[in-house]
């Protein structure tokens, strides 16, 4: 897969479970057990993954960022190795919580934890065929 193709992918990924986060029969009621710091409700999107507005517009502006980012491969190996950051970030952010604004906890945690490796694959490891 070249890196603008995954780009593409990752950012359409993003964009789609954003909306989908804003779509109330996919959703059930967070627990209230881990109350956020801003007072914002908080559900759980597939009663997997929790979600709140801000977390659903911040995945739809970073997939954005993604599909205007794959036209071309300098751009695509910035987003990519920028997103490596902001999900690793994400991950420990949910393991050691400092700022709890956003919902991350449980299957967050391992979500995030895992689309940073595949991030990092892609932004410094892979390297696509030449045209």
């Amino acid at each position: 897969m070249s890196l603008r193709r995954f780009a593409t992918l990752m950012g359409a990924v993003l964009c789609l479970f954003g909306v989908l986060g804003f779509v109330p029969p996919l959703l059930t009621p967070g627990p209230e057990v881990h109350p956020l710091s801003i007072d914002t409700p908080h559900d759980l999107l597939f009663r997997l993954f929790p979600v709140s507005a801000m977390d659903n517009l911040f995945h739809i502006l970073l997939g954005a960022w993604g599909l205007v980012a794959a036209r071309t491969e300098a751009r695509a190996r910035l987003f990519t190795r920028a997103s490596t950051g902001i999900f690793a970030a994400l991950t420990v952010l949910g393991i050691v919580p400092f700022i709890d604004a956003f919902p991350l906890y449980s299957n967050d945690i391992w979500l995030h934890a895992l689309m940073t490796m595949v991030a990092a694959y892609f932004g410094w490891v892979h390297r696509s065929a030449p045209v």
